[in-house]
Protein backbone atom coordinates (compact mmCIF):
# COMPACT_ATOMS: atom_id res chain seq x y z
CA UNK A 1 0.00 0.00 0.00
CA UNK A 2 1.21 3.44 -0.92
CA UNK A 3 3.65 4.89 1.56
CA UNK A 4 2.71 2.22 4.07
CA UNK A 5 4.91 0.28 6.45
CA UNK A 6 2.11 -1.54 8.28
CA UNK A 7 0.07 -3.77 6.05
CA UNK A 8 -1.73 -7.06 6.19
CA UNK A 9 -4.00 -9.20 4.01
CA UNK A 10 -6.21 -6.51 2.52
CA UNK A 11 -9.40 -8.48 1.91
CA UNK A 12 -10.55 -11.14 4.31
CA UNK A 13 -13.16 -13.64 3.05
CA UNK A 14 -16.19 -11.79 4.54
CA UNK A 15 -14.92 -8.51 3.13
CA UNK A 16 -14.50 -10.10 -0.30
CA UNK A 17 -18.08 -11.31 -0.17
CA UNK A 18 -19.22 -7.81 0.81
CA UNK A 19 -17.26 -6.28 -2.06
CA UNK A 20 -18.59 -8.70 -4.65
CA UNK A 21 -22.14 -8.24 -3.41
CA UNK A 22 -21.80 -4.48 -3.64
CA UNK A 23 -20.33 -4.79 -7.12
CA UNK A 24 -23.25 -6.92 -8.19
CA UNK A 25 -25.73 -4.43 -6.76
CA UNK A 26 -24.13 -1.49 -8.53
CA UNK A 27 -23.88 -3.42 -11.78
CA UNK A 28 -27.53 -4.39 -11.52
CA UNK A 29 -28.60 -0.80 -10.89
CA UNK A 30 -26.62 0.42 -13.88
CA UNK A 31 -28.06 -2.28 -16.12
CA UNK A 32 -31.59 -1.19 -15.25
CA UNK A 33 -31.02 2.39 -16.45
CA UNK A 34 -28.72 2.02 -19.44
CA UNK A 35 -27.73 -0.52 -22.05
CA UNK A 36 -24.34 -2.19 -22.13
CA UNK A 37 -23.37 -0.23 -25.24
CA UNK A 38 -24.24 3.12 -23.64
CA UNK A 39 -22.55 2.45 -20.28
CA UNK A 40 -19.28 4.33 -19.76
CA UNK A 41 -16.15 2.26 -19.51
CA UNK A 42 -14.68 1.76 -16.04
CA UNK A 43 -11.46 3.65 -15.41
CA UNK A 44 -9.52 0.38 -15.63
CA UNK A 45 -10.16 0.46 -19.41
CA UNK A 46 -9.42 4.14 -20.10
CA UNK A 47 -6.17 4.98 -21.89
CA UNK A 48 -4.96 7.09 -24.81
CA UNK A 49 -2.40 6.30 -27.47
CA UNK A 50 0.39 8.82 -28.14
CA UNK A 51 -0.60 10.94 -25.13
CA UNK A 52 1.87 13.26 -23.41
CA UNK A 53 2.22 14.72 -19.93
CA UNK A 54 1.55 18.39 -19.25
CA UNK A 55 -1.12 20.96 -18.49
CA UNK A 56 -4.39 20.41 -20.38
CA UNK A 57 -4.71 24.19 -20.79
CA UNK A 58 -2.79 27.32 -19.87
CA UNK A 59 -2.99 28.00 -16.16
CA UNK A 60 -4.24 24.48 -15.38
CA UNK A 61 -2.43 22.06 -13.02
CA UNK A 62 -0.01 19.52 -14.45
CA UNK A 63 -1.56 16.19 -15.37
CA UNK A 64 -0.01 12.85 -16.25
CA UNK A 65 -1.18 11.19 -19.46
CA UNK A 66 -2.83 7.80 -19.03
CA UNK A 67 -1.42 5.55 -21.75
CA UNK A 68 -2.15 1.81 -22.12
CA UNK A 69 1.25 1.06 -20.56
CA UNK A 70 0.59 3.25 -17.53
CA UNK A 71 -2.99 2.04 -17.15
CA UNK A 72 -1.81 -1.57 -17.23
CA UNK A 73 0.61 -0.83 -14.40
CA UNK A 74 -2.07 0.99 -12.42
CA UNK A 75 -4.37 -2.00 -12.86
CA UNK A 76 -1.58 -4.35 -11.79
CA UNK A 77 -1.09 -2.32 -8.60
CA UNK A 78 -4.81 -2.67 -7.90
CA UNK A 79 -4.56 -6.40 -8.52
CA UNK A 80 -1.63 -6.68 -6.11
CA UNK A 81 -3.26 -4.52 -3.44
CA UNK A 82 -6.56 -6.43 -3.53
CA UNK A 83 -8.64 -3.58 -4.99
CA UNK A 84 -9.02 -4.85 -8.54
CA UNK A 85 -12.72 -5.64 -8.00
CA UNK A 86 -12.95 -7.15 -11.52
CA UNK A 87 -11.85 -3.80 -12.93
CA UNK A 88 -14.92 -1.95 -11.68
CA UNK A 89 -14.75 1.58 -10.26
CA UNK A 90 -15.92 0.16 -6.95
CA UNK A 91 -12.25 -0.57 -6.25
CA UNK A 92 -11.61 3.14 -5.74
CA UNK A 93 -13.81 3.04 -2.64
CA UNK A 94 -12.06 0.21 -0.79
CA UNK A 95 -10.51 0.86 2.60
CA UNK A 96 -8.00 -1.35 4.39
CA UNK A 97 -9.76 -4.52 5.49
CA UNK A 98 -12.22 -4.48 2.57
CA UNK A 99 -14.83 -1.99 3.80
CA UNK A 100 -16.19 0.62 1.41
CA UNK A 101 -16.02 4.40 1.73
CA UNK A 102 -19.47 6.04 1.65
CA UNK A 103 -18.19 8.78 -0.70
CA UNK A 104 -15.10 9.97 -2.55
CA UNK A 105 -15.08 13.59 -1.45
CA UNK A 106 -11.85 13.15 0.52
CA UNK A 107 -9.47 10.54 1.89
CA UNK A 108 -11.29 8.97 4.86
CA UNK A 109 -8.15 9.15 7.09
CA UNK A 110 -9.58 6.45 9.32
CA UNK A 111 -7.58 3.70 11.02
CA UNK A 112 -9.10 0.24 10.47
CA UNK A 113 -8.24 -2.81 12.56
CA UNK A 114 -8.43 -6.05 10.59
CA UNK A 115 -6.71 -9.43 10.70
CA UNK A 116 -4.33 -8.39 13.45
CA UNK A 117 -3.20 -5.28 11.58
CA UNK A 118 -4.12 -1.60 11.72
CA UNK A 119 -3.96 0.79 8.77
CA UNK A 120 -5.57 3.94 7.40
CA UNK A 121 -4.86 2.98 3.77
CA UNK A 122 -7.70 3.73 1.36
CA UNK A 123 -8.57 3.85 -2.31
CA UNK A 124 -7.63 1.82 -5.36
CA UNK A 125 -3.92 2.25 -4.60
CA UNK A 126 -4.28 2.06 -0.81
CA UNK A 127 -2.95 5.54 -0.07
CA UNK A 128 -1.89 6.28 3.48
CA UNK A 129 -3.14 9.72 4.64
CA UNK A 130 0.30 11.36 4.71
CA UNK A 131 1.18 9.95 1.27
CA UNK A 132 -2.12 11.15 -0.15
CA UNK A 133 -1.62 14.60 1.34
CA UNK A 134 1.78 14.95 -0.34
CA UNK A 135 0.56 13.73 -3.74
CA UNK A 136 -2.67 15.74 -3.76
CA UNK A 137 -0.87 18.90 -2.64
CA UNK A 138 1.86 18.50 -5.27
CA UNK A 139 -0.62 17.97 -8.11
CA UNK A 140 -3.40 20.22 -6.72
CA UNK A 141 -5.86 17.34 -6.79
CA UNK A 142 -9.44 17.98 -5.67
CA UNK A 143 -11.46 15.30 -3.89
CA UNK A 144 -10.63 11.59 -3.89
CA UNK A 145 -12.32 10.37 -7.06
CA UNK A 146 -10.97 7.81 -9.56
CA UNK A 147 -9.26 10.37 -11.82
CA UNK A 148 -7.31 12.00 -9.01
CA UNK A 149 -6.40 8.64 -7.45
CA UNK A 150 -4.92 7.62 -10.82
CA UNK A 151 -2.93 10.85 -11.00
CA UNK A 152 -1.59 10.44 -7.46
CA UNK A 153 -0.53 6.85 -8.16
CA UNK A 154 1.46 7.91 -11.24
CA UNK A 155 3.01 10.68 -9.14
CA UNK A 156 4.23 8.04 -6.68
CA UNK A 157 5.53 5.87 -9.54
CA UNK A 158 7.48 8.86 -10.84
CA UNK A 159 8.86 9.65 -7.36
CA UNK A 160 10.29 6.14 -7.22
CA UNK A 161 12.06 6.69 -10.55
CA UNK A 162 9.95 3.99 -12.18
CA UNK A 163 7.94 5.97 -14.75
CA UNK A 164 10.48 5.55 -17.60
CA UNK A 165 10.47 1.81 -16.94
CA UNK A 166 6.67 1.78 -16.87
CA UNK A 167 6.52 3.56 -20.23
CA UNK A 168 8.55 0.79 -21.87
CA UNK A 169 5.54 -1.51 -21.70
CA UNK A 170 7.28 -4.40 -19.94
CA UNK A 171 6.73 -5.60 -16.38
CA UNK A 172 10.28 -6.39 -15.32
CA UNK A 173 11.71 -7.47 -11.95
CA UNK A 174 13.45 -4.07 -11.80
CA UNK A 175 10.13 -2.22 -12.22
CA UNK A 176 8.49 -4.29 -9.48
CA UNK A 177 11.46 -3.73 -7.16
CA UNK A 178 11.38 0.04 -7.72
CA UNK A 179 7.76 0.09 -6.56
CA UNK A 180 8.17 -2.37 -3.68
CA UNK A 181 8.96 0.42 -1.14
CA UNK A 182 5.75 2.16 -2.19
CA UNK A 183 3.41 -0.84 -2.39
CA UNK A 184 4.07 -3.59 0.14
CA UNK A 185 2.41 -6.19 -2.10
CA UNK A 186 5.09 -5.77 -4.81
CA UNK A 187 8.14 -8.07 -4.59
CA UNK A 188 11.73 -6.92 -4.30
CA UNK A 189 14.42 -8.51 -6.48
CA UNK A 190 14.68 -11.16 -3.77
CA UNK A 191 10.97 -11.92 -4.23
CA UNK A 192 9.95 -10.64 -0.79
CA UNK A 193 7.92 -7.66 0.41
CA UNK A 194 10.03 -4.60 1.21
CA UNK A 195 8.25 -4.54 4.58
CA UNK A 196 8.27 -8.28 5.27
CA UNK A 197 4.53 -8.59 4.69
CA UNK A 198 2.30 -10.62 2.32
CA UNK A 199 3.45 -10.17 -1.27
CA UNK A 200 2.24 -11.13 -4.74
CA UNK A 201 4.47 -13.42 -6.78
CA UNK A 202 6.30 -11.69 -9.62
CA UNK A 203 5.08 -14.25 -12.15
CA UNK A 204 1.44 -13.62 -11.26
CA UNK A 205 1.86 -9.84 -11.55
CA UNK A 206 3.68 -10.13 -14.88
CA UNK A 207 0.97 -12.39 -16.33
CA UNK A 208 -1.79 -10.02 -15.20
CA UNK A 209 0.08 -6.99 -16.58
CA UNK A 210 0.75 -8.51 -20.00
CA UNK A 211 -2.81 -9.73 -20.45
CA UNK A 212 -4.20 -6.38 -19.35
CA UNK A 213 -1.84 -4.37 -21.56
CA UNK A 214 -2.82 -6.37 -24.64
CA UNK A 215 -6.50 -5.67 -23.96
CA UNK A 216 -5.87 -1.95 -23.34
CA UNK A 217 -3.84 -1.53 -26.51
CA UNK A 218 -6.62 -3.18 -28.49
CA UNK A 219 -9.23 -0.87 -26.93
CA UNK A 220 -7.16 2.31 -27.34
CA UNK A 221 -6.24 1.49 -30.92
CA UNK A 222 -9.71 0.23 -31.81
CA UNK A 223 -8.10 -2.99 -33.02
CA UNK A 224 -10.21 -6.12 -32.49
CA UNK A 225 -8.51 -8.97 -30.67
CA UNK A 226 -8.57 -11.89 -33.12
CA UNK A 227 -7.74 -15.39 -31.93
CA UNK A 228 -5.06 -17.02 -34.06
CA UNK A 229 -6.31 -20.15 -35.79
CA UNK A 230 -4.26 -23.29 -35.17
CA UNK A 231 -2.05 -24.36 -38.07
CA UNK A 232 -3.15 -27.31 -40.11
CA UNK A 233 -1.57 -30.63 -39.18
CA UNK A 234 -0.01 -32.66 -40.70
CA UNK A 235 1.34 -29.89 -42.94
CA UNK A 236 2.04 -32.16 -45.96
CA UNK A 237 -1.40 -33.75 -46.01
CA UNK A 238 -3.70 -33.19 -48.99
CA UNK A 239 -6.24 -31.37 -46.79
CA UNK A 240 -3.62 -28.90 -45.51
CA UNK A 241 -2.23 -28.27 -48.98
CA UNK A 242 -5.72 -27.56 -50.31
CA UNK A 243 -6.36 -25.16 -47.40
CA UNK A 244 -3.16 -23.25 -48.20
CA UNK A 245 -4.12 -22.98 -51.86
CA UNK A 246 -7.58 -21.82 -50.86
CA UNK A 247 -6.11 -18.99 -48.73
CA UNK A 248 -3.96 -17.86 -51.70
CA UNK A 249 -7.07 -17.38 -53.82
CA UNK A 250 -7.66 -18.15 -57.51
CA UNK A 251 -4.67 -17.72 -59.83
CA UNK A 252 -5.02 -15.43 -62.82
CA UNK A 253 -4.94 -16.79 -66.36
CA UNK A 254 -1.54 -15.23 -66.92
CA UNK A 255 -0.12 -16.89 -63.80
CA UNK A 256 -1.47 -20.32 -64.77
CA UNK A 257 0.39 -20.36 -68.13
Amino acid sequence: MAGCCVAGPLLQAPAQAQLMAAAGTEAGSAASTTTTLDAPRPHSQLALLNASDGSPAEGQPFRFAITPERRALLNTIRYAEGTWARGENLGYRIMFGGGLMPHLERHPDRVIYSGGYASAAAGAYQFMPFTWARASRSLQLPGFGPDVQDQAAIFLIQRRGALPLADQGAFTPELAARLAPEWASFPTLAGRSFYGQPVKRYGALKAFYERNLAELRAIAGMVPVVAELPSCEPADSLRCRLERLDRLGPRSVAQSR
